[in-house]
């Protein structure tokens, strides 16, 4: 079959909505999806870190996009006190939106809780999994953070980190307190979400006084908003809608597509089915017609620029005659190849998502799988995602995007395919060493160690990688702001000024 012309057909076509103009300084921002939560601790979730992250929770160090530097947020400097401990001085004269100081009793607490197994938030298992961190208060502003194994990397590690108020309980909140220079004000669910600037900031006023953030998921809608002024950004829009120089911003959203397998249960269990899928999927099809022609197929989970890419990590080949005498191979040896896999897409996760897998999987079907598509809004979505999936025993496919701006693959290894991995399908105890070692690895030797971790993933075809993402989006011309590749995972409404 000729994917290629199809896909083209699938693209979407754009309409038009009505518009409704904002007062001077404030702002209407739509995005592609519902928040599944207001809890800071899930601020790693890319749609609910555009909203919250340094705009309500702030975090001790900040990672500056524009050359990868480490800069001060709510801590002022760092430095290693021994190979496990780093210690943290922290800015003086900071309050909360409820009134109270910041000092390191909320920085532990925030660590504390974070970290605790009382609750499931992603920032703790994402970048902190395998990893036993302690926090000793030392004065008001003084903390010292200490990690088992060493971690070199921690204040890297601690940009990730939102801070709350020691008196947060160990419960998910949908009334976030946080040290940022702006505070909710009103949350309708479903439709709209309103972030109001507060008095008494530590830093410098910014100049949006209000942000509401709307939710649409189809791509030419939240294009349309922007041009006709209903809206002012639209942090993704597709590439097809991408036609005006003078609002529209390409930018590498550090992204990778590609679907999760659960390789625990038969038959993802078997290596040559596993392969067979890899080699089903016509990547080269996607790109300019579903996919931006400027993506990357990818061969691993975080892009081209972060530490260890291995350059030499084929990538699998298309071949659906290949497939189908890989699974007839298995099928001989009792494999049960014929069972239902489900494909589990999450929808708005990326503009033509439901082509891209409806696509997926008449390709799967034409190497001879039997897959059945379920696209799911993203809190039902996350259930298949994260530990315990919803899919039980059976086997599944789950199509994701996983966003490593950060550039350390520290920041996806482990909770992505570690044994414990909140993500993770697969147990390889080969892997989870390999990730373990380049994990406490510091200086030139982390790089290789990496590369190892990623040539065992690869090898052992523990997913289906697809492509690293390129992003559009869409400002209105009023805005002084330009999109960078933080844009996929925040948005700093501090960041946005006025022509």
């Amino acid at each position: 079959m000729n994917y290629r012309t199809t896909l083209l057909c699938g693209a979407a076509l754009a309409c038009l909505v009505a518009p409704a103009f904002a007062a001077d300084t404030d702002v209407t921002i739509v995005l592609n999806e519902e928040l599944e939560t207001l809890e800071p601790c899930m601020s790693s979730q890319s749609n609910i870190g555009r909203v919250l992250l340094q705009n309500i929770a702030e975090t001790l160090t900040e990672l500056d996009p524009k050359d990868g530097s480490l800069m001060p947020r709510l801590a002022t400097s760092w430095e290693e006190t021994d190979d496990a401990t780093w210690r943290f001085h922290l800015r003086e004269g900071v309050t909360f939106s409820d009134g109270t100081a910041f000092t390191a009793e909320d920085v532990k607490h925030s660590i504390d809780r974070t970290l605790s197994d009382q609750l499931t938030c992603e920032i703790g298992a994402k970048y902190f999994g395998g990893v036993t961190i302690t926090a000793t208060v030392v004065d008001d502003y003084t903390i010292d953070i200490s990690s088992d194994p060493a971690q070199p990397i921690l204040p890297l590690l601690m940009s990730t980190m939102t801070m709350s108020p020691a008196e947060t309980p160990m419960e998910f909140t949908r009334d976030p307190v946080g040290t940022g220079p702006y505070v909710l004000t009103e949350y309708n669910v479903g439709q709209n979400i309103t972030l109001t600037r507060r008095d008494g900031y530590w830093g410098e006023t910014p100049a949006v006084t209000k942000a509401t953030y709307l939710f649409r998921t189809d791509d030419a809608v939240r294009a349309a908003m922007v041009q006709t002024g209903e809206a002012d950004i639209s942090p993704l829009i597709n590439q097809i809608d991408a036609t005006n120089p003078a609002t529209d911003f390409a930018y590498p959203n550090s992204e990778t597509t590609y679907l999760r397998l659960n390789s625990n249960y038969a038959p993802l269990n078997d290596l040559r089915v596993r392969q067979a899928l890899n080699m089903a999927v016509d990547r080269e099809a996607f790109l300019g017609t579903l996919i931006p022609e400027d993506a990357e197929i990818a061969t691993h989970i975080t892009p081209p620029t972060a530490l260890g890419a291995d350059e030499a990590l084929p990538v699998p080949p298309y071949d659906p005659e290949g497939a189908k005498a890989l699974l007839e191979e298995a099928k001989a040896d009792g494999v049960p190849v014929d069972a239902e896999i489900e494909l589990i897409g999450r929808l708005g996760n990326f503009p033509n998502v439901t082509e891209v897998m409806e696509a997926l999987q008449a390709m799967f079907a034409d190497a001879g799988f039997n897959v059945d598509l379920k696209m799911l809004e993203v809190g039902e979505w996350v259930k298949y995602y994260a530990q315990p999936f919803a899919s039980g025993d059976a086997p599944a496919m789950v199509a994701a995007m996983h966003d490593n701006s950060r550039g350390d693959p520290v920041f996806s290894m482990y909770f992505k395919y570690a044994c414990d991995g909140l993500h993770s399908g697969s147990c390889d105890k080969e892997l989870d060493a390999a990730i373990a070692k380049a994990t406490a690895t510091p200086g030139e030797g982390r790089a290789d160690a990496w590369r190892d971790a990623f040539r065992i993933v690869n090898a052992h075809a523990l997913d289906v990688p697809l492509f690293h993402m390129v992003g559009f989006s869409r400002v209105s011309e009023r805005l002084d702001f330009t999109p960078t590749i933080a844009t996929n995972s925040e948005l700093q409404l501090s960041q946005i000024g006025f022509k």
